[in-house]
């Protein structure tokens, strides 16, 4: 005998004739509620790239970043609305790994903080988390500046917190891990020196963790810590995700450092801390 269930009856027999099963019971039921175009944040492995003071019209689009826009903005999920936390760059970095600027409000150091944050969290989950600093003069150094002032502490969040293990805190030499945070020394993160010098850089150092991520499921996020000269007053930053889960495209969506945060967070798994706690996180570019 053939039966014809009405669309809104589906999830409701499922259900029930998939007692036995819950596991496949659940999937399907949640399946047949779900829209189209919200998956959820997904990936196996994420490396953050953060780089330094400049205005989201000074990259996206711009000529002096001819590698970020021809290699990697056709393949990325551009978030055309992304805005930075604070002037100057230190509390954005705090921010972004721990949900709150920890009342940190300068580029000052030593700042020590035993704030939950995305190390602690991931640690706890059985999870892996690596910082990777250029020019750091040895794994877990705890100076403000080192390598002739090309690292400083200012841009490497997790050497301010008591809680992480220093022996996380690396000279960079990317690794991959259930979240990796690249910062570029102070030149080539753009802060001293150009914009070409930093998509160089870029140009060198990227296409080696993309080609890792398309094999492996990995999702790559290049940001910037905050906006200058900030010429509209909103902090606007360049956002760029990039992976084999994300839909390429422009997204207006308006999103901040804890609405990565809180995407990272998600991807896990994990409980939301302190101002990622009030984020959707970045949502309609998964696959």
């Amino acid at each position: 005998m053939h039966v014809t269930l009405k669309s809104s009856e589906l999830p409701r027999r499922v259900a029930a004739l998939c007692s036995a099963t819950v596991a496949l019971c659940v999937s399907t039921v949640a399946a047949q509620g779900a829209k189209p175009g919200t998956a959820a944040p997904h990936a196996n492995a994420v490396t953050i790239v953060i780089f330094e003071n400049r205005d989201y019209s000074a990259i996206v689009g711009a000529k002096d970043a001819p590698y970020l826009n021809a290699a990697l903005v056709p393949k990325a999920a551009v978030m055309t609305n992304s805005h930075a936390t604070a002037h100057p760059s230190e509390p954005n970095y705090v921010e972004l790994f721990s949900g709150n600027v920890q009342g940190v409000t300068g580029d000052e150091c030593p700042v020590t903080s035993s704030a939950p944050n995305i190390a602690t969290q991931l640690l706890a989950a059985h999870r892996t988390f690596r910082g990777f600093a250029e020019s750091l003069p040895n794994a877990g150094f705890s100076g403000c500046k080192g390598s002739k002032d090309l690292y400083r502490r200012k841009h490497n969040p997790w050497a301010d917190f008591t809680n992480v293990p220093a022996a996380l805190n690396q000279p960079y030499e990317w690794a991959p891990a259930s979240l990796a945070i690249v910062v570029p020394n102070m030149c080539n993160d753009m802060h001293d020196c150009s914009t070409t010098v930093g998509d160089t850089w870029m140009k060198q150092h990227l296409p080696a963790i993309m080609k890792w991520n398309a094999a492996h499921d990995g999702l790559l996020i290049v940001t910037w810590d905050e906006a200058a000269p900030d010429s509209d007053g909103t902090n606007h930053i360049a956002t760029l995700l990039i992976g084999p889960m994300i839909k390429p495209g422009r997204y207006d969506q308006h999103i901040d450092h804890d609405d990565v945060l809180r995407t990272v967070e998600q991807i896990y798994g994990l409980p939301c801390i302190a101002n990622a706690c009030g984020k959707p996180g970045i949502t309609g570019v998964w696959r």
